[in-house]
């Protein structure tokens, strides 16, 4: 029989931004929320299915076990920071409708199947890789045993594996996923600091080309084969989005290195400049003048780039495949065409040591992108540096699970014998401040408070933000 299914992105942290997509790493320093994409796309593919977004609708366990009421399947995006706040959603629904089926999906569920059923009792079967279609097929009424890409419980107790499936090549196939959001949520609720106000992301792609050890996605379940959707679809949605979401002032395409087919960029690009939108999306520091030519006179503003450090060696050891007087040259050129840059940069990574922190932060000065965001080394299950981690003794036992406290604020939890963990989570708070508290940052900032009066109150609440996160990261419970 069919079910009658639901899509969630479940309650967790306060603020748990649910980046990459969905559910990834923390609450960020600001209100932070991306848009559950990954779910949206799956759903696109069941019509009659519905889809929540607990954490930027404000919506609790029980708001949404009512919300749940007469669905058949439940899938919910898990992490490995939200793996026990999930698993306690999993069984509010199953207490309350004991004949519900549940489903995790996501990375964590890709690289620890067995694992995640033990820690989830409450749900049914986890999915193995990319799980629309595995989804869709459940949902259909075919049994597990004859779905290729999931994990379940038997009779017996045991947990059969279906073995895996083939990564989806055909992306055109799948339907716009914006009328998923215009259906189902309140594109008013997301915001990104970086980001115009109101604005959408979607993907246009999955997987990424570069090897980089900490990333994720491209680790587990996108892959590093850069499967892409026709400039002709992408163009298609956009021009439907411009119709469904008039209010939307900047469009963002979410794929890890959007820029990684260049000829394909410049013609989307193209295309949006014939619709007049205004766009940004994920590049590396290597796109050559004469493309970033292109995108900016059709409507591109913001580049995402991670840097993620100043050292050369750690960029090697990393396999990040940039170079520092590349990305020097990349900025100057992004100046110059009036490209604002949102830079990322990591701390924690193979071969950090205080000086190479202090040379990331004048690197970080030196570049002066529009805005930045610091992160800390995360060692993923699934990922290179996971494995270096456990390999080196790097990552205690007892800190594998604890990659956010209990704020669901990030924290170090790798330790090196140049670098402790404690250090690493002194420098978050010191790069931030250094970075933004010099008279070139706080200008900007100025400049554009005083051109828009919606600017203005938004920044005013992100500075309260911004300081009352670094207070609650002082707090005993975020140091436990």
């Amino acid at each position: 029989m069919a079910r009658k299914t639901l899509f969630l992105n479940p309650p967790s942290f306060d603020s748990f931004d649910g980046g990459a997509g969905s559910r990834y790493q923390a609450r960020r320093e600001v209100r932070s929320f991306w848009y559950p994409t990954w779910l949206a796309q799956a759903a696109a593919l069941l019509p009659d299915s519905t889809l929540i977004d607990a954490p930027p609708h404000g919506l609790s366990i029980d708001d949404v076990v009512r919300r749940a009421a007469g669905h058949d399947l439940v899938v919910i995006h898990t992490s490995t920071p939200s793996l026990r706040s999930d698993a306690k959603m999993a069984a509010a629904l199953k207490q309350a409708y004991p004949g519900i089926e549940i489903a995790f999906v996501g990375a964590h569920t890709m690289v620890l199947p067995e694992q995640t059923l033990q820690q989830a009792p409450a749900v049914d079967f986890v999915t193995l890789g990319e799980f629309d279609y595995v989804i869709r097929d459940v949902a259909e009424g075919r049994p597990y045993r004859e779905v290729p890409g999931v994990a379940y419980r038997a009779e017996d107790g045991s947990i059969v594996r279906t073995g895996t499936r083939p990564p989806i090549h055909d992306l055109d196939a799948f339907p716009f996923v914006v009328d998923v959001y215009k259906k189902h949520l309140t594109i008013e609720n997301y915001y990104i600091g970086y980001l115009q106000h109101p604005y959408v992301s979607l993907y246009t792609g999955r997987g990424c080309r570069s090897k980089c050890s900490f990333c994720l996605w491209p680790q587990t379940i996108a892959g590093h084969v850069y499967r892409t959707r026709s400039a002709e679809h992408v163009i298609a949605e956009m021009a439907h989005a411009q119709k469904i979401f008039p209010q939307v002032r900047e469009f963002f395409f979410d794929d890890d290195t959007f820029t990684d087919d260049r000829p394909r960029a410049e013609e989307i690009a193209r295309g949006l400049g014939k619709l007049g939108l205004t766009w940004s999306c994920n590049a590396k520091a290597n796109v050559p003048y004469e493309t970033l030519k292109v995108l900016k006179d059709n409507g591109l503003r913001l580049l995402l780039v991670g840097f993620e450090t100043g050292n050369q060696h750690i960029l090697n050891n990393i396999r990040k495949g940039t170079r520092i007087d590349r990305a020097r040259e990349f900025m100057r050129d992004c100046h110059k065409l009036g490209i604002l840059v949102h830079g990322t940069f990591i701390i924690g990574l193979p071969g950090e040591t205080e000086e190479t922190i202090a040379r990331t932060l004048e690197f970080a000065k030196e570049l002066d992108p529009y805005s930045l965001q610091v992160s800390l080394a995360a060692p993923y299950p699934g990922t290179e540096l996971y494995r270096q981690a456990k390999e080196k003794g790097w990552l205690p036992p007892d800190k594998e699970d604890d990659l956010v406290e209990d704020h669901g604020i990030q924290q170090a939890v790798l330790n090196y014998p140049e670098l402790s963990s404690e250090q690493m989570e002194e420098a978050l708070e010191h790069f931030y401040k250094a970075f933004y508290l010099r008279p070139r940052p706080i200008l900007r900032i100025l400049r554009d408070m005083l051109k828009d009066r919606r600017v203005m109150v938004r920044r005013l609440r992100e500075a309260r933000e911004f300081f009352s996160f670094f207070a609650t990261r002082r707090e005993p419970t975020a140091a436990a």
